[in-house]
């Protein structure tokens, strides 16, 4: 995805998987908090729907405004639930990153392992 674009700007934006169909609508941006990139988004699934997890590296910000995510809808749909609102734990990243198939070697200073890396949420609700 784009790193020059203001998470923020993604809350709201339709979200299609690889074939087109709709996903929903991106409802919440997590950072990495060692970086401040964005690394995951929440998609609204539907009215009464909750939210999917989503990689936001293999995801792509069309001209038009919406969000292109490389996966099948069903597998997006199958995420874990974590519930949103809150901070993603190092095991619930692993989880998340083992879900979608993607390589989990992040790079990491000196200082710090995958393990020890968490994920913040930027926008959407607050922390309690």
């Amino acid at each position: 995805m784009q790193t020059d674009i203001d998470p923020r700007h993604l809350i709201g934006r339709k979200a299609f998987d690889r074939n087109g169909a709709k996903i929903g609508t991106v409802d919440e941006v997590y950072l990495d908090d060692a970086t401040g990139a964005p690394e995951w988004a929440a998609i609204r699934t539907g009215l009464f729907s909750r939210d999917a997890f989503v990689p936001l590296e293999p995801s792509e910000l069309i001209d038009d405004g919406t969000l292109h995510i490389p996966f099948e809808r069903s597998l997006i749909k199958d995420a874990p639930d974590f519930g949103v609102g809150r901070h993603l734990s190092p095991e619930q990243e692993l989880q998340l990153y083992h879900h979608y198939g993607l390589d989990i070697t992040p790079p990491a200073t000196p200082a710090e392992t995958s393990a020890d890396r968490d994920f913040g949420k930027i926008a959407g609700t607050e922390d309690p």
